[in-house]
């Protein structure tokens, strides 16, 4: 009888870190947003609303002006969404149908990733106005709190 033994020699690997640390908005800095988005399209004469997710796409805050559309509520949290999840536009999305069966996923033009200094926060989003007049709406959000985001770092 014939045994033949193998040795695996576990390969050397780089010490993984046993934590990760990550920054988060804070409530009121998500409320600005929102605030700054909204004021950015009714400025243009559109009735929206906005809404604020965290990096891990739960709602952080929400606006919405009285006289948008009910379905602005549920289209602005998931444009959010999306733009968290993916960590990109919606409008660098919009095409990839593949993604469109995906859960909470809406590939409409009108979501932005929060990516200031470097650092992901998560996505604002604005629904109710025209595709793009809802993205610039929803940048200006993050345009409003941007510098207060690099300052704390």
């Amino acid at each position: 009888m014939l045994l033949l033994a193998l040795s695996f020699a576990e390969a050397p690997r780089a010490e993984a870190p046993l934590t990760l640390n990550s920054k988060f908005l804070a409530s009121q800095v998500a409320n600005d947003m929102a605030v700054a988005a909204v004021d950015a399209c009714d400025k243009r004469g559109y009735k929206v609303a906005a809404a604020v997710v965290g990096r891990d796409g739960n709602l952080l805050a929400f606006l919405r002006n009285p006289l948008s559309g009910p379905h602005t509520i549920l289209v602005s949290q998931r444009k959010a969404y999306t733009a968290a999840s993916l960590q990109t536009s919606t409008a660098q999305m919009a095409a990839r149908q593949d993604l469109s069966f995906a859960p909470g996923i809406l590939l409409i033009v009108g979501g932005v990733p929060i990516d200031v200094g470097g650092q992901f926060y998560g996505g604002v989003a604005v629904a109710g106005a025209d595709p793009e007049v809802d993205e610039a709406c929803a940048q200006a959000g993050i345009d409003a709190v941007a510098e207060s985001l690099e300052f704390a770092q």
